[in-house]
């Protein structure tokens, strides 16, 4: 069974930063594409970054030169670092992980950005 367990969210101000962890497992992770994406209220899911299992990165245009997306293959984890916040990355952040025959996602951590 697989399993995506996000942690790292919470209350920051403005300008600040949190790092965002997805602990994988079940899984083949190595192989899999893992990606961040959020959900704010009212508004439909959206991509934030996605790393492919050779280390290739996508950024939705809103988070670009801000977040990075890394990989660990060793630890089955993937993160998302954020910097300088703004109040509309407001959301619930969620894990998924990709392969030619699974699409889980996670259960999600909020990130609330007060300005």
């Amino acid at each position: 069974q697989v399993q995506l367990v996000e942690s790292g969210g919470g209350l920051v101000q403005a300008g600040g930063s949190l790092r965002l962890t997805c602990a994988a497992s079940g899984t083949l992770f190595a192989i899999n594409t893992m990606g961040w994406y959020r959900q704010a209220p009212g508004k439909q899911r959206e991509l934030v970054a996605t790393i492919t299992p050779g280390g290739s990165t996508n950024y939705a245009d809103s988070v670009k030169g801000r977040f990075t997306i890394s990989r660990d293959n060793a630890k089955n984890t993937v993160y998302l670092q954020m910097n300088t916040l703004k109040p509309d990355d407001t959301a619930v952040y969620y894990c998924r992980s990709q392969s030619a025959w699974r699409d889980d996602w996670g259960q999600g951590t909020q990130v609330t950005v007060s300005s």
